[in-house]
């Protein structure tokens, strides 16, 4: 099976819903390749290894959850910048990307994806703007120790997160947003819960999870949103018969 290109992102953008974001770079095709898609392959962020994966199945097009382009980023097209968009256009790659969408989806998201690999069924978004919603908390069906949530979430993700204890306090009520959304342990101290999962930590996260008495858990940037693309790539696969591999990069932050 094969799609055109601009049926395909058409499809992704309804999909998405990339408008309803006010996002930090632009979502949908950033770099324009074949016309004509048959294989795509999927991953975390565009980098060269990536690229370089996708030139060897063949891939027409790159879809990832971290393009290029972001706010502030400069200009130029010199260095790593370059090699990478000059062996995206040598092979007629296209390279299409979703950010904030591919977090905040309800099914395929990133958000939603750990949730369901954990076993953590959400109560309702951290923080919501219309129809868009960032972040989720779950009630668990029995309370956990910080000690014995560290054990799941590292075994889970395969490797190990880093914990922010809260002695004697158990875990009842987690949140939880991927990648560096470490910021959002306010909104969960807001809301009261116990425990906060993202996947960076900033040295000022360390004392407001301490004196709030919160578990924060760092779970990994990478090890977090792996599973956005990879679900994104099977529906494509599944409903529009397209080839798609995912390919994970491995990466230890």
């Amino acid at each position: 099976m094969a799609i055109e290109r601009k049926e395909l992102i058409t499809y992704l953008d309804q999909l998405l819903q990339p408008h309803q974001f006010n996002d930090y770079a632009p979502n949908g095709l950033q770099i324009e390749g074949a016309q004509t898609i048959q294989r795509i392959v999927a991953g975390v962020t565009a980098s060269q290894a990536l690229i370089d994966e996708a030139i060897a199945y063949g891939a027409d097009a790159l879809l990832v959850h971290h393009g290029y382009f972001w706010r502030n980023e400069t200009y130029p097209l010199v260095g790593i910048k370059k090699q990478r968009i000059k062996s995206l256009m040598a092979h007629d790659i296209n390279l299409i990307a979703y950010h904030l969408p591919l977090d905040c989806h309800p099914e395929l998201g990133n958000n939603a994806q750990l949730g369901k690999l954990m076993g953590w069924v959400p109560d309702a978004h951290m923080q919501s703007s219309g129809v868009t919603g960032l972040g989720l908390y779950a009630t668990l069906k029995e309370p956990i120790t910080g000690a014995h949530m560290q054990q799941h979430i590292s075994k889970v993700l395969g490797r190990e997160a880093l914990h922010i204890d809260s002695p004697l306090k158990p875990i009842k009520r987690i949140g939880w947003c991927t990648g560096g959304a470490q910021g959002m342990i306010e909104k969960a101290i807001e809301l009261g819960l116990d425990a906060y999962v993202s996947g960076e930590i900033s040295e000022s996260t360390v004392h407001v999870a301490r004196e709030n008495n919160v578990h924060y858990f760092a779970a990994g940037h990478h090890a977090t949103e792996r599973y956005g693309a990879r679900a994104l790539a099977a529906h494509l696969q599944q409903e529009l018969g397209l080839e798609c591999e995912f390919v994970d990069i491995p990466s230890p932050a």
